[in-house]
């Protein structure tokens, strides 16, 4: 299904109490929030292994723990803005190279097939995933390498239109963009329970389900 010439990365936060998923707390604790992080994580990591792809990297601000399978590198981020960040993450790469979040732990490989399939490629300089909020939840180069500089930097992130302007941005550099299925990140706990619902038997899902019950005490 997918072609082992793609580079796919992951970028996320170690799932630490205050530190991930602040918007869940309340109804959740930080410890609870940290955790349905981590499920989230979980999930999206364990998308990525079941892909063929040229190397499979997490790009992690903080410290592996025991949540991190065989078969990821890790590399840290950058300092910076989450744009800066971003486009630091894909600069490293070359050749074709996929990058999403941990917020979308309902991806599937089907749901990225079309990228990563055979000629996913071809004929396309860009693959995006808009999010339901106005973000994007993945952003594809066929080049990072030699991307103009300002493609990622200085788009505005966390804002309703994050995701009109990086696309735009791509189009005004004159690649040729493709678009994945939008997707709805996990930011407030009515995202964790329609994101739970689409993929029931995931993690995160099992989570949310355990930690439901003490959130709404």
């Amino acid at each position: 299904m997918s072609s082992p010439a793609t580079t796919l990365l992951v970028i996320a936060k170690e799932p630490l109490p205050g530190r991930v998923k602040t918007r869940l707390t309340p109804p959740f604790t930080p410890t609870e929030a940290a955790l349905l992080a981590e499920a989230a994580l979980t999930d999206t990591l364990r998308t990525v292994l079941a892909l063929p792809a040229r190397r499979r990297v997490l790009v992690l601000e903080g410290r592996p723990g025991p949540w991190l399978p065989p078969g990821i590198e890790v590399v840290p981020q950058s300092a910076g803005g989450l744009d800066e960040r971003l486009a630091a993450a894909l600069e490293r790469c070359t050749g074709p190279t996929l990058l999403v979040g941990m917020d979308t732990p309902q991806i599937t490989p089907a749901l990225l097939a079309p990228a990563l399939g055979p000629g996913g490629w071809t004929g396309c300089d860009a693959w995006f995933g808009p999010a339901d909020d106005g973000g994007f939840w993945a952003l594809g180069l066929a080049a990072p390498e030699s991307a103009p500089p300002g493609l990622i930097r200085g788009v505005p992130m966390s804002v309703p239109e994050t995701g009109a302007v990086q696309r735009r941005g791509l189009l005004d550099a004159g690649l040729t963009v493709r678009d994945l299925p939008p997707l709805r990140d996990v930011d407030s706990a009515a995202d964790a329970e329609y994101v739970a619902a689409l993929a029931p038997h995931g993690r995160f899902a099992a989570t949310l389900r355990r930690l439901t019950p003490v959130a709404a005490r």
